[in-house]
């Protein structure tokens, strides 16, 4: 896919609005979920809101070629997660509480 001057391939594999930190994936997941470009302005308050236009007139553009980039960023972030070991559960966090609790009175 080729990428306007107002998107950039992150050498993490992101592709970034120019200048910032926030991602494509970002904005294509909120404008998805339904937040319209001034909404997206209020999430993402660093861009502009002509920016945010250009961003969603490239997705619309490119919306196949987007939706895949998003998928598989999607794909990598639940792998990730899968990933990721799991902490102790909230039971677990309790009784480790009471114990120090325990010990701190004795």
């Amino acid at each position: 896919m080729t990428l306007p001057d107002f998107l950039v391939d992150h050498p993490d594999g992101e592709i970034r609005v120019t200048g910032h930190r926030i991602g494509l994936f970002h904005i294509v997941r909120c404008y998805n979920e339904g937040y319209s470009p001034e909404m997206l302005s209020e999430q993402f308050p660093t861009l502009s809101l002509a920016l945010i236009h250009k961003v969603i007139a490239f997705y619309l553009e490119n919306r196949a070629e987007v939706d895949d980039y998003v998928a598989k960023y999607e794909a990598e972030l639940e792998q990730q997660r899968s990933a990721a070991p799991k902490g102790p559960s909230l039971a677990e966090l309790r009784r480790r509480l009471e114990s120090l609790r325990q010990v701190e009175k004795a």
